[in-house]
């Protein structure tokens, strides 16, 4: 199936390492233009140079209000538009719901929350017809995850948020879609493995629950994110797409 990606232009933040990455190396095979992000210079840097003449790296963190803004321009002067976006940023601190310190919660908020939200609307503010805002977002949408009360908070917020952005830009012809990915094999999940004291236990209990039987590849979810990102996924908008080798209980 031909995704239709070819010379369309994207912004993916948290694209340096793990889920933001695997999104924007499946873009990028696919003929798309990417300007990825993260807090590093460097590494965003590497991370472009790493997807092709056809990434841009830029250095910035979601909390800061004026990322956003900052972003779109860049697409703009590099690649002359913007099509999508996706919205990944890195998990909020673990923690219980008695142990997470006003810090953490006011941190996540930003990054996670208001972050995605000041990003979404820029983008929306440049988008023609025929765009998308994708949020990467988390299994806690539906289902709380033990030990990841922040996640647990602030996500099922964003997944409303954008619920309430796909009815108010549908007019326009923009999509709005949201990931919900589960055990992927990525740094950050084996350092909530680690957490446990023992990270192959745990691993193995959580692949045991799992209907799979195993943890999902990075590049899974890569490709499944560059398929709602693009133009073969025109009539799907509002949905919140679980990526979790049949984790989820409900239908």
């Amino acid at each position: 199936m031909d995704l239709g990606l070819k010379d369309r232009v994207y912004i993916v933040t948290g694209a340096t390492r793990g889920l933001g990455f695997a999104a924007a190396r499946e873009l990028a095979a696919d003929g798309a233009q990417v300007v990825v992000t993260g807090r590093d210079a460097q590494r965003a840097a590497d991370a472009a140079a790493e997807l092709g003449p056809g990434a841009v790296g830029v250095a910035a963190d979601n909390s800061d209000p004026a990322a956003a803004g900052r972003l779109v321009a860049t697409a703009r002067e590099h690649f002359g538009r913007l099509d999508g976006i996706l919205i990944s940023v890195g998990g909020p601190a673990p923690g219980s719901a008695l142990d997470n310190t006003d810090e953490q919660w006011a941190a996540a908020f930003e990054s996670v929350f208001l972050g995605a939200v000041r990003l979404a609307r820029a983008a929306a503010a440049e988008l023609g017809e025929g765009g998308v805002i994708g949020f990467v977002l988390s299994g806690s949408v539906h289902e709380p995850i033990p030990g990841l009360t922040i996640s647990n908070g602030l996500r099922p917020g964003l997944a409303g948020f954008a619920k309430s952005l796909s009815v108010e830009l549908g007019p326009r012809g923009i999509r709005v879609v949201g990931l919900l990915p589960a055990r992927i094999d990525t740094d950050r999940v084996r350092e909530l493995d680690a957490l446990s004291g023992d990270a192959a236990a745990a691993r193995a209990g959580h692949e045991s629950r799992i209907p799979l039987r195993r943890y999902g590849a990075p590049e899974e979810f890569g490709r499944t994110a560059a398929f709602l990102l693009s133009p073969a996924a025109s009539y799907l908008t509002g949905i919140m797409l679980p990526v979790d080798g049949g984790s989820r209980h409900g239908f």
